[in-house]
């Protein structure tokens, strides 16, 4: 079991980009789901599958990756931001621009885990979990 598993997440799809595999696949949870489809939604994956508990202890969920026509990634980079050790928070109005808006923050809120395009419209801060560009 990690530690900090968002940073685990990050560090398998880095990884699978980096040997360009078509496909990653990591442990089950539900913040891990909600950032499948914030990065799904933006265009920074191809899709995910979740796959439920059987028999194995844990589910897992299958992220497969979106390359373009030269076999580049349409992720270029990511960063795990607040961890274990550090949490950072931000108000809406201290939400932070990736790459001057090319990329994203994905935030998590008392009303889930949003982008921070989706916090600053509802006026929210939370945790600042990573950024994707």
């Amino acid at each position: 079991m990690t530690t900090d598993p968002i940073a685990d997440m990050l560090a398998r799809i880095r990884n699978a980009i980096l040997a360009r595999h078509p496909r990653t696949e990591m442990p089950l949870s539900k913040v891990k789901v909600r950032i499948a489809e914030i990065l799904k939604a933006e265009g920074f994956i191809d899709s995910f599958t979740v796959q439920p508990a059987g028999d194995q202890p844990i589910g897992s969920l299958t992220i497969t990756l979106k390359y373009g026509r030269d076999r580049s990634s349409a992720i270029v980079g990511m960063k795990r931001v607040s961890r274990p050790g550090r949490r950072l928070y931000v108000k809406h109005t201290d939400l932070p621009k990736v790459m001057s808006g090319m990329g994203i923050s994905i935030i998590s809120t008392s009303r889930g885990v949003l982008t921070s395009r989706q916090a600053e419209q509802e006026r929210i801060g939370g945790e600042l979990l990573c950024e994707v560009w």
